[in-house]
């Protein structure tokens, strides 16, 4: 089975700067995905470029199981957030969203974040997320991963927004394995063009096997995808 993370910044070709779904559908297709998170992603909404992106990409894909968590309303104009493409049957799916500081004490822009949670027909659970870029917004995301994380048969997926060694992620690593460890040579995700550091991450419960991991050298977004063959034990 194999899995994928992609922050597609809303389906914008990195170079052109256009919607690109074939591009983005065709970074999917060479990954040969059965599992895709999907970061910053539009849903339906006003005016004709605010589509469902993570339907689009669903039908092109032939990935036709599919969900979208919103995490905010852009400008009243159209909903964003995290998607969700699967090979597999999505049993349920639920948008949980993550607290907002009470007190913002970081000096990056500040953003609601949510996490999309499904249960596919396997018996997997997959978390979906993207972090915001304050200290604080990542300690309430992971702390709103750990209350949401079913301790089995779990993939938690994203953008996080920070380095492995951001000391934020140690309660993430005390529970699942980083398929990142499992890549050979550098495991950089941004700036696609030329990655000089990883923010983007595959997470596994201890019951399921990491077999292999990449990041694909393609340039489709401003972030590389992430991959990773895994077999549950």
């Amino acid at each position: 089975m194999k899995i994928m993370t992609f922050n597609t910044q809303h389906c914008s070709n990195f170079y052109t700067g256009d919607f690109d779904y074939d591009l983005m559908a065709d970074t999917i297709n060479k990954c040969e995905a059965d599992i895709v998170g999907l970061n910053e992603m539009r849903g339906k909404g006003i005016g004709e470029n605010n589509v469902s992106q993570v339907e689009i990409l669903s039908q092109l894909t032939c990935l036709k199981h599919c969900y979208f968590a919103k995490a905010i309303d852009v400008n009243g104009e159209y909903p964003y957030g995290n998607g969700l493409i699967s090979r597999y049957p999505i049993i349920s799916a639920e948008t949980i969203m993550i607290p907002d500081p009470t007190i913002k004490s970081g000096e990056n822009y500040y953003e609601t974040r949510c996490l999309l949670k499904a249960k596919l027909e396997n018996g997997i659970t997959v978390l979906v997320t993207h972090f915001g870029l304050n200290f604080d917004e990542q300690e309430n995301a992971v702390h709103t991963v750990l209350e949401n994380f079913p301790g089995e048969k779990c993939l938690l997926m994203g953008d996080f927004n920070v380095k492995p060694d951001n000391e934020v992620l140690k309660p993430l690593y005390e529970k699942m394995k980083d398929a990142g460890e499992f890549i050979k040579g550098n495991s950089f995700t941004f700036p696609s063009d030329s990655p000089e550091r990883k923010i983007d991450y595959i997470f596994v419960s201890p019951d399921i096997e990491i077999l292999q991991a990449q990041i694909p050298d393609i340039v489709a977004s401003d972030h590389r995808p992430h991959t990773a063959t895994v077999n549950i034990i």
